[in-house]
């Protein structure tokens, strides 16, 4: 798994609490600590699949575009990290009973450890997320951190 899914949960949560304001990259960067252009990066991606839209030019940044709940973790997994568990075999002796058969084995394990990952990350939405991450958060935090409200 790469950092684009927790960079992209971690995006779509800092959205989510802010329903009615649009945030830019450098105040989503700034809370995951990362360079504005990692998280643009992510940015874009979930932009491509609709989970935010986006405004250019003064008073623009990005907003959550779907209901929290139709959002869960095994949906930002799949665009951002799929197939990353697949364990990464060098090239064997195929002579070998070992050589010739280990990658799929592997694969196959991996495959299926993959799926039951993707079952329990279903049960998790951004909403149930964004409540978890709101039960711990400082109470001061977006009061010192205001982004600019839509204005379209």
């Amino acid at each position: 798994m790469n950092s684009d899914f927790t960079l992209a949960i971690h995006s779509l949560s800092f959205l989510a609490l802010q329903p009615d304001r649009m945030s830019t990259s450098e105040s989503i960067s700034e809370s995951a600590g990362v360079h504005p252009v990692r998280i643009r990066k992510v940015l874009s991606l979930l932009k491509k699949h609709g989970f935010i839209k986006s405004k250019e030019g003064t008073g623009g940044g990005f907003i959550f575009a779907l209901d929290l709940s139709e959002v869960n973790l095994w949906d930002i997994y799949k665009i951002t990290s799929e197939g990353a568990l697949q364990p990464k075999c060098p090239e064997s002796n195929e002579k070998c009973i070992v050589g010739a058969n280990m990658q799929r084995v592997l694969c196959s394990i991996f495959f299926g450890a993959e799926e039951h990952m993707g079952e329990y990350l279903k049960d998790y939405t951004i909403k149930e997320v964004v409540d978890l991450v709101y039960k711990r958060k400082r109470p001061d935090f977006f009061e010192k951190n205001v982004i600019k409200k839509v204005t379209v």
